[in-house]
């Protein structure tokens, strides 16, 4: 088996289209209903090819849009390419393929063997005007750099309400995406971190076709949650990145490890050993593993999406970057929910049809953390959890996620504005199966807030009571109006601060309505100071 995986997810999993062309003629077709329903956009006129998608919601929806060429064949494993041109008008008004991937993480994924995956969904406020120049926010999807797909996001609210255009891209990931081989640099081309190339080749795309679409290239909002919180993170270090985005949403990020050539480079000859296309001929053995089919690469085991300093796209750890100011400094918006991990256990309970017993929380805990197990079962007795599912969420949701996001987000406050948040309404609607405990607010779980009726891509969507759904509004407000003026305030919600270390305070999005509090009730509630001394 292939070693796999971030340090990061470890301790999360431990707790655990189609499109076609017509011809584009002169006939009232541009805006006629296209037999689903729905009515029909005018074309619009992108670098590759003329698109149209359909109207449904006060909002203009193109689906499936190709940005760049299948990574299929030779291009297995290269930088990602422009796609073949093309004359007639492309129907975009279905999803494309998800990119290859066999976790599920529960019901928030589905497997796939599809790497002509490369697509791109736009979504714009119907009544736009001509020549609009509207904030632009771009999303990726999380998964854990190993599934997920731009597919289960609607920007229709995020469009329609707060009047900007919402990009959600499909990228390679796991094998596919990050394979740091041997033999693949031979070019002199950037290599191993394919899948946040494919991010930056949509942000190229975005820089050069959202004008057509009513989008201002100059105004654009990288956002993203989990993974794809931890994709803003890389590109906010990376050089390759400069110039294409001009603000930063990170939700639930986790800590972006990266890991070296070397260690990189070693797993991706563990995978060549596991398909027996290991060789002394690196050019062979990249040769080989291009010729194998999908469903052979996934067969040889799971395989990690960690971040690898190339020296290229990633050139120096994050946190570094951050610390010293060498990064793309644009105004961020961070922060992580109150319960993150326990979306994670519930994933492990529903796949092994147990819930953590008393011994499993210790023994995990002493595992984990060595000489300073004591003093993390302290800080976290089982008697102050209604189980040890909740005590166990609770240590993984601190180490993992908020404290690191924490640390990070004070990191880039001293160079940029940062506006600090978490979701704390524990009452959020479920798409996952029930557990022995409640999930309160989970991982992924204020993601239905922004986008509606989330449900991953298996799920069962639940619609979100009154009170849900005007703090659904607000957050909906603070995300646009953040993307359009890098400040989350408006007449229209309660007052957000920036972060100081004069004024340290954070927005806690709860109900009735979202609450300023200060940072030292959150570092806390989520035991910090703890985590900073036993992670160093």
């Amino acid at each position: 088996m292939i070693r796999t995986a971030s340090p990061w997810l470890t301790a999360l999993l431990l707790a655990g289209a189609l499109v076609g062309c017509s011809d584009d003629d002169d006939s009232d077709a541009d805006i006629a209903d296209g037999g689903d329903g729905a009515d029909r956009t005018a074309v619009i006129e992108t670098t590759a090819g003329p698109v149209r998608g359909r109207v449904e919601s006060d909002v203009d929806a193109f689906l499936g849009i190709p940005y760049a060429a299948p990574p299929v064949g030779e291009l297995r494993w290269r930088p990602p390419e422009s796609p073949d041109a093309w004359t007639d008008t492309l129907d975009a008004v279905a999803f494309g393929n998800t990119c290859a991937q066999t976790l599920t993480l529960g019901v928030f994924a589905a497997p796939s063997q599809d790497e002509d995956c490369l697509f791109l969904n736009v979504f714009a406020p119907a009544d736009r005007a001509d020549g609009a120049a509207l904030p632009v926010i771009v999303w990726m999807h999380g998964g854990a750099i190993l599934a997920g797909g731009g597919n289960d996001y609607d920007g229709t609210k995020l469009a329609r309400d707060g009047d900007v255009i919402v990009v959600t891209i499909n990228n390679r990931m796991n094998v596919f995406g990050f394979l740091a081989l041997p033999g693949l640099d031979s070019d002199d081309e950037p290599f191993g971190n394919y899948g946040f190339m494919d991010q930056q080749f949509a942000f190229e795309w975005v820089r050069d076709n959202i004008p057509a679409f009513g989008g201002d290239p100059d105004n654009v909002t990288l956002s993203g949650e989990s993974a794809g919180g931890k994709s803003v993170w890389v590109h906010l270090s990376s050089p390759t990145a400069a110039g294409l985005f001009d603000r930063a949403i990170i939700q639930s990020g986790a800590g972006p490890a990266t890991v070296d050539r070397a260690t990189a480079e070693a797993d991706a000859l563990a995978l060549a050993e596991a398909t027996d296309c290991d060789s002394d001929d690196a050019a062979q053995t990249v040769a080989c593993l291009r010729s194998l089919s999908v469903a052979e690469i996934q067969a040889a085991g799971s395989f990690g999406g960690n971040p690898v300093i190339d020296g290229t796209l990633i050139t120096q750890p994050l946190l570094a970057a951050f610390q010293s100011g060498d990064f793309n400094q644009v105004p961020v918006i961070g922060g992580a929910t109150r319960d993150e991990n326990r979306f994670f256990v519930a994933v492990n309970e529903t796949s092994s049809g147990q819930a953590v017993t008393a011994e499993q929380y210790r023994g995990q805990i002493e595992s984990g953390y060595g000489d300073r197990a004591s003093d993390v079962l302290d800080a976290y007795p089982l008697d102050a959890y209604d189980s040890p599912s909740l005590a166990l969420s609770a240590v993984q949701t601190d180490s993992g996620i908020v404290c690191p996001g924490l640390q990070l987000d004070r990191a880039l406050a001293q160079h940029v504005p940062v506006y600090i948040y978490e979701f704390a309404d524990r009452t959020a609607p479920v798409y996952a199966p029930p557990v022995s405990f409640d999930y309160g607010a989970y991982h992924t779980g204020e993601i239905q807030y922004l986008f509606p009726l989330f449900r991953g891509a298996t799920g069962t969507a639940k619609p979100l009571n009154e009170a849900q759904a005007a703090l659904s509004d607000d957050m909906v407000s603070y995300w646009t109006a953040f993307a359009a003026t890098a400040d989350p305030n408006s007449s229209a919600t309660p007052d957000w601060p920036a972060y100081s270390e004069d004024s340290p305070r954070y927005q806690s999005l709860e109900l009735p309505e979202p609450v300023t509090r200060d940072v030292s009730e959150l570092s806390d509630d989520h035991h910090c100071d703890l985590w900073a001394a036993v992670n160093g």
